[in-house]
C-alpha cells in the first residue's frame, strides 16, 4: 500500500501511464500527473500572459468645438485683431451694420457659424436679384 498520492503519481507515470491516462478519458477525470499538470498551468500562463484589448468598448467621440466664454476684453481683442487683419477703417466699428451684425450673433447660445467666402457670395447675389426685382416693381408701378 502506498502513502503517498505523489509517490503513488509518479509510480502511475512511470510504469501504468498509458492506462491512466485511458481511465482518465473514460472516467472524464482531469490527469494528475505532474507532466499533465505542468501542461495545464502553461497553458493556462501563455493564456492569461496575452494583454486584453479595450476595442469592444471603446468609442470613437468626435471632438466638439469649445465655446469660449464671453467677455468684454475677449471681444475687444478680437475686435481689434479683425480690424487690423483685414485692414478695415477704425469707423467700421460705429457703423450701424456691423452693430447690428454684433447683436444678432450676441443672442446665439452655443456660438456663431460664419458663412464661407461662396455661401457669403451666394447670398449677396441673392440679396441683389431681389432688390433688382423689388426696384423693377416699384418702377412698373411709378409708370403705370
Amino acid at each position: 500500500i502506498v502513502a503517498d498520492a505523489s509517490t503513488c503519481r509518479r509510480h502511475l507515470a512511470y510504469k501504468h501511464k498509458a492506462a491512466y491516462l485511458q481511465w482518465c478519458k473514460a472516467n472524464n477525470f482531469m490527469s494528475m500527473l505532474a507532466s499533465d499538470a505542468q501542461e495545464r498551468r502553461l497553458a493556462a500562463a501563455a493564456t492569461s500572459a496575452k494583454q486584453g484589448t479595450l476595442d469592444e468598448h471603446v468609442r470613437e467621440v468626435k471632438p466638439s468645438e469649445r465655446v469660449v466664454p464671453y467677455s468684454h476684453q475677449l471681444f475687444r481683442e478680437a475686435a481689434v485683431e479683425w480690424l487690423i487683419c483685414t485692414n478695415q477703417p477704425i469707423q467700421t466699428m460705429d457703423h450701424p451694420s456691423f452693430k447690428k451684425m454684433v447683436d444678432v450673433a450676441s443672442r446665439a447660445t452655443n456660438g456663431v457659424i460664419v458663412p464661407n467666402r461662396h455661401a457669403t457670395r451666394r447670398e449677396i447675389m441673392d440679396l441683389f436679384k431681389k432688390q433688382m426685382t423689388h426696384l423693377r416693381e416699384r418702377l412698373n408701378v411709378c409708370l403705370s
